[in-house]
């Protein structure tokens, strides 16, 4: 075998080996952002590798970026949490999940590396892609479906019957609590915008008050619960309208105690919990056609810096979820 045939060899392995990914090496604005080739990892114990064919795109990865975590994050990192792709390696251990499964999910507990073309996956935070949807969909799934599922199910216990109030409804969480309230039989007071009225009632919401010109507190009187998804005074105006041991349930920031104490309420801030039986349901509500989706934006993963100026809105930020076409060039 003569040198020159093992030269193109050696340009492959190193291919095969290495791959493209955002990395941040300090924290701060889109600019700390670098498009990098990196080692390919490898699946550890209870890990998969996923060929990343989609990402999504959240405020949370901006938090991440700019040193804002509620997590630790050491540097680097590589940002991104939702993906979806297909399997090509499996880590030792035990797990359903083989080689060649398309699936969707969340990277791991950190929220971090998935703007990469392979990500490396906790098998507990994945699960079948659901077969309706493309990876550009279903990428923009898993951690706002999870979020408002967790949030009326799980945090305030809701069954059918009662009412609920939804903050932010027309937003990519809101939209998927309206959706799953409605399917669970809850009676639905969402908050949105004027123009934004007409999309949450297509979604299912009883009612829908405009924000900017109506006062909630106003309008509603002794609901079970409370589902904020804004923050702010919104917040704070919302433990009015709940009953006494009714629950405000916050996915943005922790509550005023002294006010829930006041109110005769529980109220509670929640991280999301992705995992595999949550992802599960959600693909079966979705094959079902009882959940849409709405992806905002799709931008090649070359491009992933536009997207955080899309977050950080120097650029136009779009209605639904912006998600990183990782096959597009």
């Amino acid at each position: 075998m003569t040198s020159s045939s093992i030269v193109p060899r050696l340009g492959e392995e190193r291919t095969h080996s290495t791959m493209m990914a955002w990395r941040v090496h300090e924290f701060g604005s889109p600019d700390v952002m670098k498009f990098e080739r990196v080692p390919r990892p490898e699946p550890g114990p209870g890990e998969v590798l996923v060929k990343v064919a989609a990402a999504g795109v959240g405020p949370w990865d901006g938090w991440i970026r700019s040193g804002k975590s509620a997590l630790p994050q050491p540097l680097p990192l590589t940002l991104g949490s939702d993906i979806s792709g297909e399997i090509v390696a499996t880590g030792p251990g035990d797990t359903e999940l083989r080689t060649g499964d398309q699936v969707f999910g969340v990277t791991n507990s950190r929220f971090i590396g998935a703007y990469a073309e392979y990500a490396l996956a906790s098998a507990g935070m994945v699960s079948s892609k659901p077969t309706s949807l493309s990876h550009v969909e279903a990428a923009s799934v898993p951690v706002i479906a999870v979020t408002a599922w967790q949030a009326l199910f799980d945090h305030a216990q809701l069954k059918a019957g009662q009412t609920v109030v939804i903050h932010g409804a027309a937003g990519n969480v809101g939209s998927y609590a309206v959706q799953l309230a409605r399917q669970a039989g809850l009676q639905i007071v969402a908050t949105a915008s004027t123009g934004d009225i007409s999309i949450v009632r297509n979604l299912g919401a009883n009612t829908v008050i405009d924000y900017r010109t109506q006062r909630f507190e106003e309008e509603v009187r002794d609901a079970d619960a409370v589902i904020d998804l804004v923050s702010g005074e919104t917040q704070e105006r919302s433990f009015q309208v709940l009953r006494r041991g009714g629950k405000l349930i916050s996915a943005v920031s922790r509550p005023d105690q002294d006010l829930a104490k006041r109110y005769g309420v529980e109220a509670a801030f929640f991280l999301v919990d992705v995992t595999s039986q949550y992802l599960t349901k959600i693909a079966r509500f979705i094959d079902g056609g009882k959940l849409r989706t709405n992806v905002g934006a799709v931008l090649p993963l070359a491009d992933a810096r536009e997207a955080h100026l899309m977050l950080e809105r120097v650029r136009p930020q779009p209605k639904g979820r912006i998600v990183l076409d990782v096959g597009a060039r």
